[in-house]
């Protein structure tokens, strides 16, 4: 089974890039997006082949998170219970022998103004899929909107204190993995050094590789050993992150 996510900062925007085309040709069974940016009716016409499960921001054009789906899941969860379900974060489709949660997590900001209710976010989201965890595995995906260690940015001195590489959130990123879950493409790639999956819009810096890795496929520890393939598709091109993949059987 293969799945992608993508934060796709607007998918209409997206599909006037070539979104379209990567969905056709991605092999994809589950595709998450991240950052939709539009409300359902807005969408139009898309692959058939795939069931659409959106989970619209009440802000229109902000936010949005989106699963398509081969196969119809057993159930579809929109939100975690969390004041911030409003902006549209998250959404979890049961299959038989996993759940997967599309997951975009709030910004800390500029001046890290949001920085506490990330964090009580984090809580809440941990508390959330642990009580999934206990039912059936779980894949969860999205942009994090964290780089975990110094191996996971290119300028981690530099970068130290800015959001999406305080203290505070890598330590609630490895909370969350120990409550029994895998970064999935560091299990499999442990040393891999410059591979990113975000990169600043500023001229020449997507060119020089100068990223982040903040867009994740965790995996629940006891399901690790189905995991075939795990990566970033570094060179597609139509949004500031690149696709990350799972393939698991």
């Amino acid at each position: 089974m293969r799945l992608l996510s993508w934060n796709v900062n607007g998918l209409r925007a997206a599909r006037k890039k070539g979104f379209d085309q990567y969905l056709a040709q991605s092999g994809a069974d589950v595709f998450c997006l991240q950052e939709t940016k539009l409300q359902f009716d807005q969408l139009g016409m898309i692959d058939a082949s795939y069931h659409p499960f959106f989970h619209d921001a009440e802000r229109k054009g902000y936010s949005g998170t989106a699963v398509l789906s081969k196969n119809e899941p057993m159930s579809v969860t929109y939100g975690i219970g969390h004041p911030l379900d409003n902006e549209g974060r998250t959404v979890t489709c049961e299959y038989p022998d996993f759940f997967v949660v599309c997951c975009y997590t709030p910004n800390s900001q500029r001046g890290l103004t949001r920085l506490p209710l990330r964090l009580e976010w984090d809580a809440v989201f941990r508390s959330y899929v642990h009580s999934l965890d206990i039912k059936k595995p779980v894949l969860v995906c999205g942009d994090l909107n964290v780089a975990h260690e110094p191996i996971d940015i290119k300028n981690p001195k530099s970068n130290e204190g800015n959001a999406g590489y305080t203290l505070q959130e890598r330590e609630s990123f490895s909370k969350l993995l120990a409550m029994g879950f895998v970064d999935s493409f560091r299990l499999l790639h442990p040393d891999a050094w410059d591979q990113y999956s975000w990169w600043s819009i500023r001229p020449g810096v997507r060119e020089h590789n100068i990223g982040w890795r903040i867009d994740y496929w965790l995996v629940s520890e006891r399901y690790a050993r189905h995991i075939k393939e795990s990566g970033i598709a570094m060179d597609v091109l139509g949004s500031d992150h690149a696709p990350v993949f799972l393939v698991v059987g």
